[in-house]
């Protein structure tokens, strides 16, 4: 109990404030502050911090019966320079004034930045954000748990759309422009991530296998944060891609403001390439590991394939990619059947695959296996989100949860 009254201080209190109150009685982060955009902090473990300022205000709209009406206001809201609308509760609608505001270390012409590396690694981020970092979630134990009882456990496909608006939307060249969607998908994240904090810890399945009271800490959403650009990053170099330092730079740029838009304190945020995989190698390799729930939601993402303009992305070419990126451990974790010939192809050609997309290789000269699956590749990255998504409701809206899975 003294655990969980510890939490509860951080979950209602001013965050900075309860945080530097807290700081001697809880267990310090070990990965130094001074790597963040902050370059400095108070040293409390972000598995002890939450979201002071959305958590109470989404509790009290949840408690108050007020959930299906404020989601019937939200969906009007769509883009970042558009008034709220009207008829929001005030103590809400002051929240999102606030949250929407972009941090004062937002620099522009970075943004810019990566919009010209997403523009030419978008077939690439497109999979790895809407598939890959949706598979790798199933064995990160805690993110896995909290989806599979949490009200998005109850529809796989809609969850991972969501998951790939979030990359989608941070891609656009537009993102955080008055015309864009990030700020307003950022915000309705954290008040979704607030109504799962206020309603798992009241499901008793959820509390018979949980290992924290209360889910999606900060240490979390850093944690799926490093299985998106991070683990891209790492993907792009292990390929052999070349990366302009400055589009790089802009890449990072872009998920360090949307941490920051996410809720998360500037203080846990990485500074750099070099901190962020300081930071993954602490927080997220670590904890890598099966969970019967993870595995059940591992087993309907690769079963989502379905036929788009007469193209099948099947079963066996979804296991093969989640074997080729996430490795041959993490898909014995699933239990993930091997299939000869997709697992050879992406072993043996996906590099020079990569290579002639690139420039760095003429297809012409590419080895003849490569030449066999080349265009399959292609069609890969040209449809594998769609369809993945294929079935799903659009637009998409992000909401507030009124239940846990009902299935449990």
């Amino acid at each position: 109990m003294v655990e969980r009254s510890r939490r509860q201080v951080l979950v209602t209190g001013g965050m900075l404030g309860a945080a530097g109150a807290l700081a001697a009685a809880t267990p310090a982060w070990s990965w130094s502050s001074e790597g963040s955009v902050a370059g400095a902090g108070v040293g409390v473990d972000p598995k002890y911090v939450w979201d002071a300022e959305a958590d109470p205000v989404v509790a009290a709209i949840i408690d108050s019966g007020q959930t299906t009406a404020v989601n019937k206001l939200l969906k009007t809201w769509t883009k970042n320079g558009q008034a709220l609308p009207a008829g929001l509760p005030t103590q809400l609608r002051d929240f999102m004034e606030h949250a929407r505001q972009l941090p004062t270390w937002t620099d522009t012409a970075k943004l810019k930045d990566a919009v010209n590396f997403n523009q030419k690694r978008g077939l690439y981020l497109g999979v790895t954000y809407g598939f890959v970092s949706g598979m790798m979630s199933t064995v990160i134990p805690r993110e896995a748990l909290a989806v599979y009882y949490s009200k998005g456990g109850a529809d796989m496909r809609d969850r991972i759309t969501k998951t790939a608006k979030l990359g989608y939307d941070v891609g656009s060249n537009n993102a955080f422009d008055p015309s864009g969607e990030m700020i307003v998908t950022c915000v309705k994240t954290r008040l979704a991530h607030a109504g799962v904090r206020h309603l798992l810890p009241q499901l008793a399945a959820w509390n018979n296998v949980a290992s924290e009271d209360i889910p999606i800490s900060q240490a979390d959403i850093m944690v799926t944060w490093h299985s998106l650009p991070t683990t891209v990053m790492q993907n792009l170099n292990a390929w052999g891609v070349p990366i302009n330092a400055v589009e790089s730079a802009g890449f990072l740029h872009s998920w360090q403001v949307t941490a920051h838009m996410l809720g998360v304190l500037d203080e846990y945020i990485p500074n750099s390439w070099a901190t962020a995989n300081t930071q993954a190698a602490q927080v997220l390799t670590p904890i890598l590991a099966p969970t019967p729930e993870g595995i059940k939601l591992a087993d309907i993402l690769v079963n989502l394939a379905s036929f788009i303009d007469g193209s099948l992305l099947s079963k066996p070419i979804l296991c093969a990619l989640t074997r080729y990126f996430l490795g041959d451990e993490i898909a014995g974790w699933l239990k993930l059947p091997r299939y000869p010939f997709w697992d050879t192809a992406f072993q043996v050609a996906w590099k020079p695959f990569v290579a002639v997309r690139e420039g760095l290789l003429s297809l012409e000269k590419a080895p003849g296996l490569l030449q066999a699956v080349y265009w399959a590749f292609d069609e890969i990255l040209r449809i594998g989100v769609l369809t993945l998504l294929s079935g799903a409701q659009f637009p998409i809206a992000i909401q507030i949860p009124d239940t846990n899975n009902p299935n449990y």
